[in-house]
């Protein structure tokens, strides 16, 4: 495995940080294409849905005659691991400001047969072309400015091995929202943080499709812990972001049956609402 990133001297720029490398696909043929699954983007041994995700978004946004997500919606049907995998791409519609397409991701199992993973529906366009005027009732949350904020480096009692993906991002969460990480959780289903990535790579829109589901599960600030491994997962991407770390803030209103919603924003350093999230989630209660 790779040593993991870390905050460097020389920023990473799009196109040569850690995360471009690990998303990269190979064309095999159109429409059909080969990738790794890297190790350093895993939660308990299982591959992050938003490294998933955006392995998928750059596969379509090669398949594809636009370049940059709208909506994109994916549903997980099996955990992926980290290793080879196949990405299938099928374009559903062209136009002029939009096009549609399909992707699934394929693995083997044990006995050699083919398994898919994640099956994705998704628009895309050109974020530039979009005009410029903003009516909007949303407003950026509001949480202490990044050295007032804790990552998981300042965890008292860090868990060997259990989330490599913590290494490769800069996390830092809002005070108010990690009481579940000092055996005291508020009960309140917040979660709030600064996002980038540790070796300075600055946000793409691909990327955003990783920050909406890189914060801990706002289950853990309702005293839940453990895997709550992600069914559906639609993200909206609203406006390329500025340079500078994003501020994500989560909500739950509703667990019940063992299933949880978390609505998802994600601000850049210009207070913008730049992209926009809804998961439904299977929580392991007991």
């Amino acid at each position: 495995m790779p040593e993991a990133a870390s905050v460097q001297a020389v920023r990473a720029g799009l196109g040569d940080s850690e995360f471009d490398r690990d998303t990269s696909v190979t064309r095999r043929a159109p429409g059909v294409y080969d990738v790794e699954l890297s190790i350093g983007w895993t939660v308990f041994n299982a591959v992050n849905g938003g490294y998933l995700l955006a392995v998928l978004g750059r596969a379509l946004a090669d398949a594809l005659p636009h370049g940059d997500p709208f909506s994109i919606t994916a549903h997980y049907l099996t955990a992926s691991r980290p290793g080879p995998a196949v990405v299938r791409t099928d374009v559903v519609r062209t136009g002029r400001s939009l096009s549609t397409g399909t992707a699934s991701l394929f693995q083997y199992d044990d006995e050699g047969q083919e398994i898919e993973r994640i099956r994705v529906l998704a628009s895309y366009g050109e974020l530039d072309a979009l005009p410029d005027d903003v009516r909007t009732t949303a407003k950026p949350p509001v949480f202490p400015p990044v050295d007032q904020c804790f990552g998981p480096q300042d965890a008292p009692a860090p868990v060997s091995g259990s989330s490599t993906i913590a290494d490769r991002l800069m996390l830092k969460l809002d005070p108010a929202t990690v009481g579940w990480a000092l055996g005291a959780p508020s009960g309140k289903a917040e979660m709030r943080s600064w996002f980038g990535f540790a070796d300075g790579r600055d946000a793409d829109p691909l990327s955003l499709l990783l920050a909406v589901d890189a914060l801990p599960p706002t289950a853990f600030e309702m005293g839940v812990s453990g895997w709550v491994p992600t069914v559906e997962l639609t993200v909206h991407v609203r406006c390329r972001p500025a340079p500078g770390p994003l501020r994500v803030s989560a909500t739950t209103r509703n667990l019940a049956g063992g299933f949880l919603e978390e609505d998802v924003e994600v601000w850049d350093s210009a207070d913008r609402l730049v992209a926009q999230s809804r998961q439904l989630a299977s929580v392991r209660l007991g």
